[in-house]
């Protein structure tokens, strides 16, 4: 059966990644980018759909993992009655093509081992043909693709599975590489394990120790650090939502969707999270990508991309792979790249102010593309919208949407590098928004903020109004709004989206808490002044973060287990600032960790 999500983790090289089972299995791995598809796709099927296990072959007595230092390489221990065994997985960044590493050494006594490796391209369908070259050296071949899988263990073939039964001893270890190439090009070149251990356990620390951030909360910063380079493209600076696609939000539910691909959304987050944290070439890389993607009119910038910037996304479903737990469909792409969503212009604007103030070089273009942004936006702001939380139902006035619209001009009305009239009349239109938005986003009743103009729904996204500065957190509105969240969106202490039962998305109700709505309400109570709450808060998402440190997208806090796709850049982009800014408050000459005005 499919491992539960949280006893999963990530290996990776900055061009793709591979999730790791406690078991031993790599479940998922998709080459040669994030979104490619997979070759490994058990995590939605089963073992037939593709997977590469190495573990002892009798009954394991107990397990346990760990990351190596601060490194994304994998380190998992079996005892077993007879010893100790320790698999070492990780992907070499310096490597011409993403290549898989696994090292599997005694510790203790001597441990029988076996692996499994099933190939299966085109997401768990197509059977390759497999070719043994030598003694030492199988390849994989369909289509384009070619998986080239060296080893000194004995090799052989056996229902459709390439199997091998190897014993480890003390003083003695077995090294497996599986390294991806293009079937009409040269078989890749061997490498030696060893070396690329060392090479690859070098590069992480270096990179790791440019983090500027220390005292009590540095391993789960480092942590979310890692992993959101881990989640990186380096070739472009890209970087994913998640690895994984189609991972439900609700167990069995429809809410599956494909998270292989660049949000704009995460742009300001993302580029406060590595500025805070000393990386400012990742986030330079970054804002860089950020403007290559959005050239052209400004009604065409979407709210996803690819790694490489490509903007069709188009949205398929794969009948033949049953779902994570029969969670169906499983879909690949993503139709939200067609809709509107008027919050990323307020995201663009924001990341511009972040990036100058966080001392970034300006944009060469960025004076000429604000302009024609908030040209455009004046005409569409008062438009309808899919909104943050992308609903396949009809469009509605959401709130969130209009106060980034809002974002969007008042950071505009602020750089010095346009013209004084351009600036007063953008501040004249924020003004306008402003207006409309507390006159028609207000419940009068509950003197609160609502999810969308007319409706008497919630919405965690509505925690962002003080982070963006468009109220002071002791506005007696965002008091009322914070209060009705408490009342009508937290569970067992979590925070959901918003009401699904609502029918705003156009989907079945029920998913689980979103981690990152979780972890603004304690950014909330921070600014509020109640710091006991947000410590709390806080513990407990940190708590919630799997036994290697990483998080879903989202907790379901009756189940105890993790929902949605995983690792979640978002959450742990989240966990980054709010950890920042608790500390800031210990430490006030911490820069502040999201909007606000300056």
């Amino acid at each position: 059966m499919t491992l539960p999500i949280e006893d999963y983790a990530m290996i990776g090289d900055c061009r793709t990644a591979a999730i790791v089972g406690r078991n031993g299995s790599i479940d998922w791995f998709c080459v040669p980018r994030f979104d490619s598809a997979a070759c490994f796709a058990a995590l939605l099927g089963t073992k037939d759909n593709g997977h590469w296990l190495i573990a002892p072959a009798g009954k394991i007595l107990s397990s346990r993992r760990q990351y190596r230092g601060e490194s994304l390489i994998l380190e998992t221990f079996f005892t077993t009655r007879t010893g100790t065994a320790r698999v070492i997985d990780f992907m070499p960044p310096g490597t011409p093509e993403p290549t898989i590493v696994r090292i599997v050494q005694a510790v203790k006594g001597h441990v029988d081992m076996r692996t499994e490796l099933a190939i299966r391209f085109d997401y768990g369908v197509t059977i390759p043909w497999v070719s043994r070259r030598d003694t030492r050296t199988l390849t994989a071949v369909a289509g384009q693709h070619l998986l080239t899988f060296r080893t000194r263990a004995e090799v052989r073939g056996e229902n459709m599975h390439s199997v091998a039964d190897f014993t480890v001893r003390q003083a003695s270890s077995y090294a497996f590489v599986l390294a991806y190439g293009e079937s009409f090009k040269p078989v890749p070149l061997s490498i030696d394990a060893f070396i690329a251990l060392d090479e690859t356990e070098s590069y992480w620390r270096k990179w790791a120790q440019i983090c500027n951030v220390q005292g009590k909360w540095r391993n789960e910063v480092m942590r979310s650090l890692l992993t959101l380079k881990g989640l990186s493209y380096a070739p472009t600076g890209g970087i994913v939502a998640a690895v994984t696609t189609s991972l439900p939000e609700k167990i069995g539910g429809a809410r599956n969707w494909d998270y292989r691909y660049c949000w704009l959304r995460d742009a300001t987050f993302t580029l406060l999270a590595f500025l805070n944290a000393g990386y400012s070439e990742e986030a330079s890389v970054w804002q860089q990508w950020l403007m290559r993607v959005i050239a052209g009119a400004p009604d065409q910038i979407q709210t996803i991309y690819s790694v490489i910037g490509e903007k069709r996304l188009e949205e398929l479903e794969l009948p033949l792979l049953p779902g994570y737990e029969n969670s169906r469909p499983v879909r690949i792409g993503n139709a939200a790249h067609t809709q509107i969503q008027l919050d990323i212009y307020g995201e663009l604007a924001d990341v511009g102010a972040q990036a100058l103030a966080g001392g970034l070089p300006p944009n060469p273009r960025g004076k000429e593309l604000r302009a024609v942004i908030m040209d455009h936006l004046e005409k569409s702001w008062c438009l309808p919208d899919e909104g943050i939380w992308e609903i396949r139902g009809e469009p509605q006035h959401f709130v969130h949407s209009k106060v980034m619209t809002w974002v969007a001009f008042d950071r505009a009305s602020r750089a010095r590098d346009s013209a004084p009239q351009q600036r007063a009349h953008w501040r004249k239109v924020a003004g306008r928004i402003h207006k409309d938005i507390c006159k028609k986003g207000l419940d009068p009743k509950h003197g609160c903020f609502v999810q969308s103009y007319g409706s008497e729904q919630m919405d965690a996204s509505l925690l962002l109004l003080p982070l963006v500065g468009f109220l002071p957190i002791s506005d007696p509105r965002i008091k009322a709004t914070v209060r009705e969240i408490e009342k009508r969106l937290i569970v067992n202490g979590l925070v959901q989206r918003y009401e699904t039962h609502s029918g705003v998305d156009g989907l079945p109700p029920g998913e689980g808490a979103f981690m990152a709505c979780s972890f603004w309400l304690a950014d909330n109570y921070n600014l509020m002044g109640q710091r006991a709450k947000a410590m709390r808060l806080f513990g407990r998402l940190r708590s919630l973060a799997n036994d290697v440190g990483l998080y879903a997208e989202e907790y379901d806090p009756l189940e105890k287990r993790m929902l949605g796709n995983f690792p979640q850049a978002f959450s742990h982009v989240a966990l980054i600032n709010t950890a920042l800014n608790l500390m800031m408050r210990e430490k006030p000459k911490r820069k502040a960790t999201r909007h606000g005005r300056r």
